[in-house]
């Protein structure tokens, strides 16, 4: 799979997309292949406040548990209620059904910082 055009991305393998004055956000098709089949998701409540780089939830693998940090700062607005019940859909749609949560952002130059996915495909070494 490609890291698809017109996302930004985090160092910490979240995904981005600028929808009007949100952000919804997920992890990489990279993240959930290096995790393996994806088990469990925790996610926030909406309404709470998340800090870019800080925790605001985790995924679990057959492998291992690992933390999701928040690409930006701001309110989450809109949680995937999706990924309780189908925890795979990480690893089967990282881009479409499995996006996390939706951010309204509190600062907007936060997501100008983000990478680009040229950045990011470098980052990874993705052809």
């Amino acid at each position: 799979m490609t890291t698809p055009q017109g996302l930004r991305f985090s160092e910490e393998h979240e995904w981005v997309k600028v929808e009007g004055e949100n952000a919804r956000v997920g992890i990489t098709h990279f993240a959930q292949s290096e995790l393996g089949d994806i088990v469990f998701v925790e996610l926030p409540e909406v309404g709470d406040e998340v800090t870019i780089n800080e925790p605001f939830g985790s995924v679990e693998s057959v492998k291992t548990v690992s933390e999701l940090y928040a690409p930006i700062s701001g309110k989450i607005v809109e949680v995937n209620e999706d990924l309780s019940d189908n925890p795979e859909f990480v690893n089967e749609s990282p881009y479409e059904k499995a996006w996390m949560v939706v951010i309204e952002p509190s600062n907007q130059d936060e997501v100008e910082k983000l990478m680009t996915t040229e950045q990011y495909k470098e980052m990874i070494h993705e052809d």
